[in-house]
């Protein structure tokens, strides 16, 4: 599915300019049709499975519990 500039930074949700700079920079594919650039959405999945993973990664670290500090019953 190809997707407009507008599009691909509604649906990154990142600024319109920074869009542009990375097809400038060519970090995205991007196709030039006469009028506009179209980008191919399939480009940002292995994006969103980073996303997705590094979350899942930092919920499991956040809901370990705290290991009982052994200083804490020491009463010198």
């Amino acid at each position: 599915m190809y997707l407009t500039i507008q599009q691909t930074a509604e649906y990154l949700d990142v600024p319109y300019s920074y869009i542009e700079s990375l097809i400038r920079d060519k970090r995205i594919r991007a196709v030039h049709d006469g009028t506009a650039y179209l980008i191919n959405s399939n480009q940002f999945d292995t994006y969103f499975e980073q996303i997705e993973k590094y979350r899942l990664m930092i919920q499991e670290y956040l809901s370990e519990p705290l290991p009982e500090d052994p200083d804490i019953k020491d009463e010198d």
